[in-house]
């Protein structure tokens, strides 16, 4: 501010100045020698000259110092409202938190409350003789039963409070720490497991040591193949049991009301993580970004397996951040990476992604991560579209084969309904009108039902089978009679076609061995459940 004045104040007193040099000018002139061939009034103009293009350049200087003001005015408030929606929020979960801790006491005591009123037990004195009126005496509980009494309740207590109570089988699995008989349980339950995901953490604070035994349900995460060198089926879902374990360990260690002693993570159980990271990591050397589709189970087991025992800190920063892309798609990237903290990495995730061409995964992410000023849904969306159209169209269309033109049309209703899911998820309806897309959605389904049933009309009708195992041939009409042609004597038998020949019949009351089916031997353990594909923005259980 004080340079501005000094600025004000010598382009002021440049008037006074020029009248002080046109003075001294006159006395040159008037004990000059020679004739000066400059006038005074070109030397005024020149100056004047330089007088208004310096007025002109300060005020344009200030012009531009109002508007960086005002600017920076405006980027102050913008954070001031921040904060203070930040600030809201954590008294809000405060508060809700608060709430719940409240609620989980008073049950606790309402309970406690009920066990002493019951906790004498009236014992009928009988040793009167046959009085009618029997005394009755207090006698005090034996202590060991009251032990186990009030450690049963305190666990239904807890489990009330919370509204949730797992299975006796499940608590007892995890008080045996019995890893196989837990990743059993969760196979032969698969058709409940969303209810069994909210009781395990629970079930967890029945062990000794939940975080051991979590610890343990990955051994068999990288299991070698099987002998004759087939696919694992199985694999699949029990990789995906040991990920829904893990998680619930980190719910189980993250909620104050059901942390203990027992479930804090030691510095031995750490050890043992890092050990069990360290020889998981080479296996994702090779892993293919491009391939995975933002689904790798290796990749996030990996990630889930430094989040749950707080041993991010240990790797590489730079190698943990090239992994989240990988698991992009997966339902938990969002809590995971801020348990990883590379929160502040996300943007670059974004541009890796945008710039694959996986821009459903960008939104969802810009979303969980609050950067949709930076990087709007509704462009990318229409861009992902784009792409799946461009994507879509043949080169050729006369040439194009109807198989070839039912990928085309498969590739784009694909695309039509991931974009309509997401616009109704982060209700972008507003911003991005659902109604015409849901018209070509109808249009590709019932252009895919046509064609179906036209191929289905097209296909020659098998041929019914006659009663006596023969089959029925062309029919030929004005038949002669056999006697119209003569013929020799037979020299041979007539020759009777065997069908059994080519096909031999049952020699016993079981099923023709061609005609009967397979047995197969499946085991039991994540079977059918577990081997789905994994169709996009399919609801993920565990």
């Amino acid at each position: 501010m004080e340079d501005t004045q000094s600025v004000v104040t010598l382009l002021d007193s440049a008037t006074s100045k020029i009248q002080q040099l046109q003075q001294a000018f006159s006395e040159l002139e008037n004990h000059r020698a020679v004739t000066l061939n400059m006038k005074w009034k070109e030397l005024e103009a020149h100056f004047h000259g330089l007088e208004r293009s310096l007025k002109r350049r300060f005020y344009e200087l200030e012009d531009q110092e109002k508007v960086l003001e005002n600017k920076a005015s405006e980027a102050q408030e913008l954070l001031e409202k921040r904060e203070a929606a930040v600030v809201a929020k954590e008294q809000a979960s405060l508060e809700r938190l608060q709430e719940k801790r409240d609620a989980a006491l008073l049950a606790i005591g309402n309970v406690f409350k009920k066990v002493e009123s019951s906790s004498v037990e009236p014992v009928v004195n009988l040793e009167s003789h046959g009085s009618d009126d029997a005394m009755v005496e207090e006698k005090p509980p034996d202590d060991k039963a009251a032990v186990i009494v009030s450690d049963d309740i305190k666990d239904s207590s807890r489990y009330a409070s919370l509204g949730v109570e797992p299975r006796p089988e499940l608590v007892k699995l995890c008080k045996e720490l019995d890893s196989n008989g837990l990743h059993k349980f969760i196979s032969d339950n698969r058709k409940n497991l969303s209810v069994i995901r909210e009781e395990i953490p629970l079930a967890l604070t029945a062990a000794a040591n939940p975080a051991c035994l979590v610890l343990d349900t990955l051994k068999d995460f990288y299991r070698m193949p099987t002998p004759d060198g087939k696919k694992d089926a199985n694999l699949l879902g029990l990789r995906r049991t040991c990920i829904m374990l893990m998680e619930c360990l980190g719910q189980l260690v993250a909620v104050p009301e059901l942390a203990s002693s027992s479930v804090v993570i030691s510095e031995d159980i750490k050890k043992q993580a890092k050990a069990v990271a360290e020889d998981w990591k080479p296996k994702l050397d090779d892993l293919d970004i491009d391939s995975s589709c933002g689904n790798s189970l290796e990749a996030h087991a990996f990630l889930q397996l430094l989040a749950t025992f707080g041993i991010a800190s240990e790797f590489d920063q730079e190698e943990i951040y090239k992994l989240i892309p990988t698991v992009s798609r997966r339902r938990q990237t969002a809590d995971l990476c801020r348990s990883l903290g590379v929160s502040d990495k996300m943007p670059g995730v974004i541009e890796v992604l945008v710039n694959s061409g996986r821009q459903i995964d960008a939104v969802n992410l810009a979303h969980a991560f609050e950067l949709t000023n930076k990087y709007s849904p509704v462009p990318l969306l229409k861009s992902y579209l784009k792409d799946a159209r461009k994507a879509s169209s043949p080169v050729k269309s006369g040439n194009t084969s109807p198989t070839a033109q039912n990928e085309v049309n498969d590739r784009e209703l694909t695309a039509l309904k991931a974009i309509i899911k997401c616009i109704e998820e982060h209700k972008l309806e507003e911003q991005y009108q659902v109604e015409p897309l849901q018209k070509r959605v109808f249009q590709l389904e019932k252009a895919k039902a046509d064609k179906k049933r036209v191929a289905e009309a097209a296909k020659p009708q098998s041929k019914r089978p006659r009663a006596n195992g023969g089959s029925y041939g062309p029919r030929v009409a004005n038949i002669p009679d056999k006697n119209f042609y003569s013929t020799g004597p037979d020299r041979y038998p007539p020759y009777m076609y065997d069908r059994s020949y080519l096909y031999p019949g049952p020699t016993s009351n079981h099923g023709s061995p061609l005609m009967g089916s397979v047995t197969y031997n499946i085991s039991p353990s994540h079977g059918s459940y577990f081997g789905n594909g994994y169709a996009y923005q399919a609801p993920y259980l565990h």
